[in-house]
């Protein structure tokens, strides 16, 4: 047993090295005093200050920002409805039609997003069409972890509201919904990040003179990956980082609300 548990750990060790270590070599990079990430040469900040000062990588990064956090909304409202359906009505075309987008290979949602925008929408290609895609395809992940929530809990929680004389609409505002924010906020928080990375939809969906970063980044890296790209890297990341943080403490508040009409009952 415990030779077994030895090759456990050092398996489980080298995955987590292998996810992290270039987390942490594109941060390490961010402050290399070198234009050319080959070696290590010394500490600056300089690429960050750079990276302030252009316009450019500005630009892009505000509107991946507005694109994430409207597609995100967008996603988490009609995911959440979409997951509330799925779970409450039990029609099997239902997960078909919203779980599509995400088993969907992605040039192919591209092409096809493009085409309807272009030949029956007859819409010009730009920040709304990016929303539009975006919001699309980050729709399933919501539902299915909002459905997952919902699979696990107990109906008469819902039928004892009902009992009591509440609504449908309070059923839903005070049973329903705290109970599965926890689930709400995870699928926010996935769909904005899948959306702020996102290449291969935004490629095929962005129209010209709109500067994405993730279009940004690919076109300096054909050149050469800088410091300045590293700085980016890792501003998204301790975004992230903080997101999830912020993710974490409200699912935790969730649960001990969830428990203490337990603990009350007792």
């Amino acid at each position: 047993m415990g030779r077994s548990n030895i090759w456990l750990w050092s398996l489980a060790a080298l995955i987590y090295a292998f996810l992290y270590i270039p987390l942490a070599i594109v941060v390490l990079y961010s402050f290399n005093d070198s234009r050319l990430n080959a070696e290590w040469v010394g500490f600056t900040l300089f690429w960050y200050k750079a990276l302030f000062n252009n316009t450019e990588m500005l630009t892009a990064a505000r509107n991946s920002l507005i694109i994430a956090l409207s597609a995100s909304f967008s996603a988490t409202l009609l995911g959440t409805m979409a997951g509330l359906a799925i779970h409450r009505y039990k029609l099997k075309v239902l997960p078909v039609l919203v779980f599509t987008p995400v088993a969907m290979p992605e040039i192919l949602l591209g092409v096809s997003l493009l085409l309807f925008f272009l030949q029956v929408l007859n819409l010009t290609l730009g920040m709304v069409s990016i929303i539009i895609a975006h919001t699309t395809f980050c729709i399933g992940f919501v539902a299915i972890i909002v459905r997952a929530r919902l699979e696990g809990m107990d109906e008469n929680i819902f039928e004892a509201a009902r009992d009591l004389g509440a609504s449908p609409w309070q059923t839903f505002r005070l049973v329903t919904l705290p109970l599965i924010m926890p689930a709400v906020v995870a699928g926010a928080l996935m769909s904005f990040t899948l959306s702020i990375d996102d290449f291969v939809i935004t490629f095929f969906t962005k129209g010209v003179g709109e500067p994405i970063l993730p279009i940004q980044i690919y076109t300096m890296i054909k050149v050469a990956v800088t410091p300045e790209v590293n700085a980016i890297s890792t501003l998204l990341m301790l975004l992230t980082l903080i997101m999830i943080t912020i993710a974490a403490r409200l699912e935790a508040r969730a649960s001990a609300r969830t428990m203490s009409p337990d603990k009350a009952g007792k």
